[in-house]
């Protein structure tokens, strides 16, 4: 381990070409936050060798090549990086786009709203509510650059489904435990429907398939259905930058 201006990070081998970067630390909230800031600082000055970096809710996993370095340079370069504290490096300032995200949220649009709302011990408005009201912070992109995000509010966490749904529809907002997620494509999923944006999130025909990364702040705005279907809701954009 090696103490971090945000923590401490431990490395670990993770197979022979890649190693597992995490925070140990008591607070979920620190150990995101930290990791997402170490993912920042380690892409901003990517060691040779270096293939991919796969972000998790509270780990980094940093595969390489075996034949243009080794692990104990990789490992090197992490330690090195989590030491500099700030001023050390050039390291530039992150820019956090901000989106306001608008959504249907009906039977139809959000077939899991009312059993959730039973589970929390809330009317579905008030659940509906408190989407609109939490700051939804994008930890990671995962399967199809699915942006999963933290922040839900709720009284408690909500459970998966006992049954998963197999096919849901391209810009389902889903929930589970205290986080969110975006459906991209169609396709299977355990976490609550409760509603649908018109926009599009992922598009692999464009050059960046996404307009959100980690660090990214989402907001759910509610509208009707007859509202949605009046907006040009295309590819998703931010509506602000700020440092």
């Amino acid at each position: 381990m090696t103490t971090a201006p945000f923590g401490t990070v431990a490395v670990e081998p993770f197979g022979d070409s890649a190693v597992m970067v995490t925070v140990p630390h008591a607070e979920q909230t620190v150990r995101r936050s930290a990791i997402v800031a170490f993912r920042d600082r380690f892409l901003a000055h990517r060691p040779h060798g270096v293939l991919d970096v796969v972000s998790g809710l509270e780990s980094l996993l940093i595969e390489f090549d075996p034949l243009r370095t080794a692990p104990e340079h990789v490992e090197y370069a992490v330690r090195l990086l989590a030491r500099w504290a700030p001023g050390d490096g050039p390291e530039p300032p992150r820019l956090v786009r901000e989106f306001a995200v608008p959504v249907v949220f009906d039977e139809e649009a959000g077939p899991d709203l009312e059993s959730v709302a039973e589970e929390v011990g809330l009317h579905p408005a008030e659940v509906v509510e408190a989407i609109a009201k939490s700051t939804f912070t994008v930890a990671l992109l995962g399967a199809a650059m699915a942006p999963m995000m933290d922040g839900l509010e709720l009284p408690g966490p909500v459970r998966r489904r006992a049954e998963p749904r197999t096919d849901v529809a391209p810009g389902a907002i889903m929930i589970a435990g205290d986080n969110a997620i975006i459906q991209p494509f169609p396709g299977p999923t355990g976490w609550r429907v409760v509603g649908r944006t018109p926009h599009t999130i992922v598009d692999i025909s464009r050059p960046d398939p996404v307009s959100f990364g980690p660090g990214d702040v989402m907001r759910f705005v509610p509208v009707t259905r007859d509202e949605a279907a009046a907006l040009d809701a295309g590819f998703l954009l931010p509506v602000e930058v700020s440092l």
